[in-house]
């Protein structure tokens, strides 16, 4: 894509998804990710009522009275996008390739992000990292973020999960909200998944096409996996065949969740065919149910 329609097509999402940002996310979105970390405010005295783990021993030595340290909620917060750029994203049988889905979405979450003073930054991974752009604030952020998911251009085009985990784990060191937005077709991540989940709010959205839920009655097909180039010949229209397929999809469906529940890291399907928002918006209120239960 040339300079000017980059641009054009980063304006048409933005509009697009301000309506949607304004009305439906907003709300839901400052109360799930509040601010969650304490900054220094001030140093004062003791009063009655406060509490005595509150108390600033060196300040109390030095005035002769009763100090302590007061602490308020930081309201800013980190939101990383961790996008799969694999060649496995180009796919798409409906209105959208999975790529063209995943950046709407990482729009509207990254206005939602700008809308609460948060810092949102980007790192766009194949099977190896691609690029990163380090958290910060305002509209040029979100803007840029866009921009480069629908500029860039992978070297490599297959997946490799587990080293974007590993590498955003080392590279950031506050409590963040980390958003992977991926087909997770890959393997051998969970452990680092696990790790990352520890340090920082992991939210993991997989991005799906309704062709890969169903095998097709189509007569003979020519598949090729985009990813390693390898072709195979089946025939769709063998209903043996077709059944194997969907049984194997249900399957891996399970047990992908299950996984993930046992990690304790919240896996949230979004299909190509289908608006993302009503997924999203029940997503964001079961979290604030379950943030407030606790």
């Amino acid at each position: 894509m040339e300079t000017k329609d980059i641009i054009k097509k980063v304006r048409k999402i933005e509009i697009t998804t301000r309506d949607l940002v304004s009305d439906l996310f907003s709300g839901e979105y400052h109360s799930l990710f509040k601010g969650q970390g304490l900054e220094f405010s001030e140093v004062r005295e003791y009063q009655s009522g406060d509490s005595f783990r509150q108390i600033d021993w060196n300040v109390t030595a030095r005035q002769g009275f009763p100090y302590i340290k007061k602490f308020e909620e930081t309201r800013e917060l980190n939101v990383m996008f961790l996008i799969d750029s694999s060649a496995s994203t180009l796919f798409g049988t409906k209105s959208y390739l999975k790529s063209e889905f995943i950046t709407e979405v990482t729009a509207v979450l990254s206005f939602s992000a700008l809308s609460n003073n948060d810092k949102v930054g980007l790192l766009l991974f194949t099977d190896e990292v691609e690029k990163y752009i380090p958290p910060t604030k305002g509209k040029k952020s979100a803007l840029r973020i866009l921009r480069d998911i629908l500029y860039f251009e992978p070297k490599k085009s297959g997946t490799n999960i587990k080293n974007a985990v590993e590498y955003i784990y080392r590279l950031i060191k506050k409590r963040s909200i980390i958003f992977i937005l991926s087909d997770f077709l890959d393997t051998n991540y969970l452990d680092s998944l696990k790790i990352l989940a520890k340090k920082h709010d992991v939210i993991a959205l997989r991005i799906q096409d309704s062709a890969e839920y169903e095998m097709p009655n189509a007569g003979l097909l020519y598949l090729q996996d985009p990813e390693t180039g390898k072709t195979v010949t089946i025939n769709s229209s063998n209903p043996k065949l077709r059944e194997k397929y969907n049984n194997a999809i249900i399957k891996q469906e399970t047990e992908l969740k299950q996984q993930f529940r046992k990690l304790k890291i919240d896996l949230v399907t979004l299909s190509t065919d289908k608006p993302y928002a009503p997924e999203l918006m029940k997503f964001f209120k079961f979290r604030i149910r379950m943030k407030n239960h606790r």
